[in-house]
């Protein structure tokens, strides 16, 4: 491994919670108002973690997501979701005047293209390739002449996002005040009616009209017989490549400057891409493609040489795919829900996990581990009991500790596990459409006790800050206030 691209993340034994803020939403407001995530919510929650000895929390995609609800179907990866931007604590454009100025000339790479788009999507009520062609081509004269037009509509959206950033940042600095790590989430893809294709259809294999000629999908895996066909545009790698890959380097580069540490959702990818024709019934149909990770992650090193990246690298993963991670120093991803099938050479198994890896007991992808250990087998169930030493009471729990102690400098825990939670408090099931994505925090279930608890166990498996920070003072109404549901 290369200890300067790693170095921010693996210096230290950390443990930190995956928790995407939209599972915080739900703060009454006014009558009839639903206050977002980042606020009030966020800051509690931020402060449990801190009294538990978590040094890191971990957010899906902050979009705001497609019909689905799923936050990697995003029409920005740059924009943030409205919904999370918490109503009680907005700023006042008269009175910081100049900090919303500040905040339009520093993302003038992407707003004003996020903001035209959102608005035209609106008013024609279609996928940007059913436009009339003046918009879907971006003519500078139907441009100019909608934003005119639509100067009030732009302006709110614009007003939105300086939201969003007013409160990110206040979050961070409440999370760094307090030792704990911002751990974001990019996905290797667009969506296919995103700013996105719209304003940079170059980088993308599409029709002329702008629909996605291949899609993007994984050929058949533990999570799907018939693969995932997830339907977003593929990359143009060609032009990427004689473009010094300007349009990667944003993306991270946005992504770097509002978190501390960034995964990048399905790294294989970028070794090779399976590419499934457009119209095809199933992922089966598609094919491997060489993609040029090695000149990427060249381009991304060059502007950031200390690369706080995390490779999520699982599935099928072949061997030029760990040669790209390792080329980088990029930690990979192991999760214990998969180690357990009896093969010896299981790298999930907790015997086989390394230094370099981040480790969970299940990401959002997966059943909640109670939901796991019942939905097992009784060869597999026996299995599991006997490599943990626990009954079946205890597996949940001994699962968890197995993950803060192994030797994985990075251990993170779903906000489900640390509850005990069931199958009905599972945020996605892969290859489905409905019923993800709306799980929420149940009222006061992050408790000092449970803190005490977490905090004993990071310091057990030398996972507190180093050097270990005394546990903060509960903040005023904790803990039935701190995380409201």
């Amino acid at each position: 491994m290369n200890p300067p691209a790693a170095s921010r993340l693996l210096a230290q034994r950390r443990a930190g919670v995956l928790l995407h803020p939209t599972a915080l939403r739900g703060v009454a407001g006014q009558p009839g108002e639903e206050r977002g995530g980042l606020g009030a919510a966020a800051r509690g929650f931020i402060d449990w973690l801190a009294a538990a000895g978590f040094t890191l929390w971990q957010v899906l995609p902050l979009g705001e997501p497609g019909m689905s609800g799923s936050p990697y179907w995003a029409r920005s990866d740059m924009a943030g979701s409205p919904a999370l931007v918490d109503s009680a604590e907005l700023p006042d454009a008269s009175t910081q005047a100049g900090d919303y100025q500040r905040f339009r000339a520093e993302s003038r790479d992407w707003l004003e293209d996020f903001v035209t788009f959102d608005a035209l999507a609106e008013h024609f009520r279609a996928p940007w390739w059913d436009w009339p062609v003046p918009y879907r081509s971006r003519d500078p004269a139907a441009l100019a002449e909608f934003a005119e037009r639509q100067a009030a509509a732009l302006e709110h959206r614009r007003l939105v996002q300086w939201h969003f950033d007013w409160q990110w940042r206040a979050l961070r600095r409440h999370a760094a005040e307090r030792g704990v790590l911002l751990f974001g989430d990019l996905p290797i893809y667009v969506a296919p009616d995103s700013v996105s294709t719209w304003a940079h259809p170059e980088q993308f294999q599409l029709t002329p009209e702008g629909r996605p000629a291949l899609l993007a999908g994984v050929p058949p895996d533990y999570f799907s017989a018939d693969g995932q066909l997830w339907g977003n545009p593929l990359y143009n790698w060609e032009q990427a490549q004689r473009d010094g890959f300007k349009f990667w380097r944003t993306r991270l580069d946005h992504q770097l400057r509002r978190f501390d540490v960034v995964r990048i959702d399905h790294f294989r990818g970028l070794a090779a891409y399976w590419a499934v024709p457009a119209g095809a019934s199933t992922a089966r149909e598609g094919q491997w493609r060489p993609a040029p990770g090695h000149a990427l992650f060249k381009a991304l090193c060059a502007e950031h040489p200390d690369l706080p990246v995390v490779a999520e690298d699982l599935g099928l993963i072949t061997e030029d795919v760990h040669a790209l991670r390792r080329a980088f120093g990029l930690p990979g991803m192991r999760v214990l829900q998969f180690g357990f099938d009896g093969e010896r050479d299981n790298p999930h198994a907790p015997h086989n996990l390394a230094l370099d890896v981040v480790v969970y007991t299940g990401t959002h992808d997966n059943d909640t581990t109670v939901g796991w250990y019942r939905r097992l087998d009784a060869e597999s169930a026996q299995r599991v009991q006997a490599y943990l030493d626990t009954p079946p009471g205890r597996v949940p729990e001994s699962l968890m500790r197995a993950c803060l102690a192994s030797v994985a400098r990075l251990a993170m825990l779903p906000a489900q596990d640390l509850l005990h939670l069931d199958s009905s408090a599972r945020f996605n099931t892969p290859g489905t459409a409905v019923g993800n994505w709306t799980w929420r925090l149940p009222a006061g279930g992050l408790t000092a006790s449970l803190a005490a608890q977490f905090r004993e166990l990071n310091r057990i498996f030398d996972r507190l800050p180093s050097p270990p920070q005394p546990p903060l003072p509960p903040p005023q109404g904790y803990p039935a206030q701190e995380v409201p549901a």
